[in-house]
């Protein structure tokens, strides 16, 4: 299925809400930040300051408990992940326990009555306390993943029926025979897609479980799904990928550098048990509307792939998705319900063009797990007022995602010491 395929000349029109009916307003582009909280959100939403300077934030889960755990991708003191806690409602916690120790991590979720945190090599959990910080050491689920350097965030989320789904992002651009050499081949087959390059589903109980021995490969063809979640409107599972990287570079006599600014898409899909979304062999081109065969495999920026499957959605290139969400509670307006809520913490690849993402955007979708609107961009302004030409000098950048118990939404950041928002819907 192909469906909302935006290019470069269409992307104002989408964030103001496109010319589709069914897509609710979203913020405008240009629209004014809030001074005390650093973002802009549509009308009637309102945020506040969760927790500031809580370390380098990746994703995020409000726990029943009524605490927020938050996985940090550098430890603080020594530690791996925080537990946060709003003891009066204000909308900011007061409340801080640090643990995981010895740990660094970037998922986190709630699963059964546990509290599941994954470092780049393994996915773990402890009993979900009363409140504060779980105690004691962690109960290994999943493991045997390969350390990499690149790529080896291993983010996650849950079924309806007891298993655990774990991204395991490929440790390459695109395939070659040399690390990131411009003229260096890819590689058929490549051998990358038997360790990594998908997501693998593992049952979410049993201790101890090995990535290649007990583990299923569930979806293939996947660069890095950073951007992970289940659908339980559809019964479904999502994902938003990290594209390849350096078009120009490798190929300038294909891609110019305002193309390869755009290209490839990010692309969004539904995975079922046995696909293949298509890397290293293809790529999508959102401009095109087309599935293109990969330079390093003999693509010329023209040529049509019949292997992998469209996307739902392409979005922008180098947007970097990274967290995703859908709501199970009814506590903002219908037309934010039951659709994905995308967090785009920006990346690198988009230079000398300013870089861009650092939003959050809302896709509208059914019952079915349809796509049924534009996409809308639901938070911005983490970037701050400067043109981001690096996104080491970002104000903020989106990270993760976690609805709350009551219905409110939470956003994390990992700049500018690290930051968790609240955002609420208090009404027009």
């Amino acid at each position: 299925m192909k469906a909302n395929i935006f290019g470069v000349s269409l992307l104002i029109a989408a964030v103001g809400g496109g010319a589709n009916a069914l897509s609710p307003v979203g913020v405008a582009e240009d629209a004014a930040v809030d001074p005390a909280t650093g973002i802009s959100l549509p009308d009637g939403f309102k945020a506040t300051v969760f927790a500031d300077d809580v370390g380098q934030a990746r994703h995020i889960v409000a726990a029943p408990n009524g605490w927020v755990y938050v996985a940090l991708r550098r430890s603080v003191r020594g530690m791996g992940a925080v537990a946060l806690y709003d003891p009066d409602g204000d909308g900011r916690s007061t409340e801080r326990q640090y643990f995981a120790e010895g740990l660094q991590g970037s998922g986190v979720g709630v699963h059964d009555g546990h509290l599941y945190y994954s470092t780049d090599t393994a996915v773990m959990r402890w009993p979900l306390p009363e409140s504060g910080a779980p105690t004691g050491d962690a109960t290994i689920i999943a493991e045997g993943f390969v350390p990499e350097t690149q790529h080896a965030s291993k983010n996650f989320t849950f079924d309806g029926d007891g298993n655990l789904y774990v991204n395991v992002g490929a440790p390459s651009n695109a395939c070659m025979r040399e690390m990131r050499k411009k003229g260096s081949p890819g590689m058929r087959p490549c051998p990358i897609l038997e360790k990594y390059a998908g997501i693998w589903r593992f049952d979410a109980d049993t201790p101890n479980q090995d990535q290649m021995s007990d583990g299923h490969l569930y979806s293939t063809g996947i660069r890095n799904g950073l951007a992970l979640a289940w659908n339980t409107h559809a019964d479904a599972l999502y994902m938003a990928q990290h594209g390849r990287d350096q078009f120009a570079s490798f190929f300038p006599e294909m891609f110019s550098n305002e193309q390869s600014a755009e290209l490839p898409s990010e692309e969004f899909h539904r995975l079922d048990d046995g696909s293949d979304v298509g890397w290293p062999y293809s790529y999508y081109d959102h401009i095109k509307g087309e599935r293109m065969v990969m330079p390093e495999y003999g693509g010329d920026g023209q040529t049509v792939s019949n292997e992998g499957q469209d996307p739902l959605v392409g979005f922008p290139g180098h947007w970097a998705p990274n967290g995703m969400m859908f709501l199970k509670s009814d506590a903002v307006p219908a037309d934010y319900r039951k659709g994905a809520f995308i967090a785009f913490h920006g990346s690198w690849n988009r230079a000398p063009l300013p870089q861009q993402g650092y939003r959050v955007v809302y896709l509208p979708m059914d019952d079915d797990g349809n796509v049924s609107g534009d996409w809308v961009t639901f938070a911005n302004g983490f970037a701050g007022p400067e043109p981001v030409m690096n996104p080491r000098n970002a104000v903020h950048r989106p990270m993760g995602l976690a609805e709350g118990p009551d219905g409110a939404i939470y956003i994390s950041s990992l700049m500018s010491g690290g930051r968790v928002w609240k955002v609420t819907y208090e009404g027009e």
